[in-house]
């Protein structure tokens, strides 16, 4: 552990009594000890996304289930937990094994998001809900520019299928244009297709995520050609 666990303690405003239960939650597999954080992050995950659920419905008390679903879709994922995870510099804090820490498993977004999730179930479990709540919801709020529903409802890929279904009567077509980079820091190029022509490409640390932002291009692109 590269360093000292009070540094941590410090940025979460939260002191471990057993210290046992942070060193767990930040104990990769690869780390070979009798415990590792796997349990804790299953146990994190529930919480928080009981957390974010609760914050969300009182914070947009207009919108209904789908919209809150999606929204809650948008902050619990490995992208949202992996940003949080780097607002801490949680990965100098996790116990690797050489092999893993060889491969960059500390700038990993699925190691970090994880290393989170278990970090979260452990407050959870040693001080209850209300009091991981608010360290949640603290680092959610500081992390994110705007958290309104402009900012965090945003499926472009849903309304370009909406726009390209009215105009041509089509779906868009997303096609893997390149990938680069070691598999730890893996970055992908799509381009989105529309009857053949190539409407925008993007570049994303996943698939995924490079799909959203190419759509976001070809939506602006539409609109502008109406």
């Amino acid at each position: 552990m590269n360093k000292n666990i009070k540094i941590l303690e410090e940025q979460l405003n939260y002191k471990f009594k057993d210290k046992s239960l942070i060193i767990e939650a930040l104990t990769h597999k690869s780390y070979k000890q009798p415990y590792d954080n796997e349990r804790l992050e299953f146990l994190g995950d529930a919480v928080l996304d009981l957390i974010v659920g609760e914050y969300l419905f009182v914070k947009f008390r207009k919108s209904d289930e789908g919209k809150l679903s999606k929204i809650r879709a948008s902050l619990v994922n490995e992208t949202g937990f992996d940003k949080l995870a780097r607002a801490l510099s949680l990965g100098d804090y996790i116990l690797l094994s050489n092999a893993e820490e060889n491969n960059g498993g500390r700038e990993k977004s699925s190691l970090l998001s994880n290393a989170f999730e278990a970090v979260m179930g452990a407050i959870y479990l040693e001080a209850g809900l209300d009091i991981v709540s608010k360290i949640a919801i603290d680092l959610i709020e500081s992390n994110h520019d705007e958290i309104s529903l402009d900012s965090l409802f945003r499926d472009f890929k849903t309304t370009l299928q909406e726009l390209t279904q009215a105009r041509f009567g089509i779906t868009p077509e997303y096609r893997v244009l390149s990938s680069r980079g070691p598999d730890h820091l893996k970055e992908f190029e799509v381009g989105v297709f529309i009857e053949g022509r190539e409407y925008a490409r993007a570049l994303g640390k996943s698939k995924k995520i490079a799909q959203q932002e190419s759509a976001e291009v070809a939506v602006k692109m539409l609109k502008e050609e109406k």
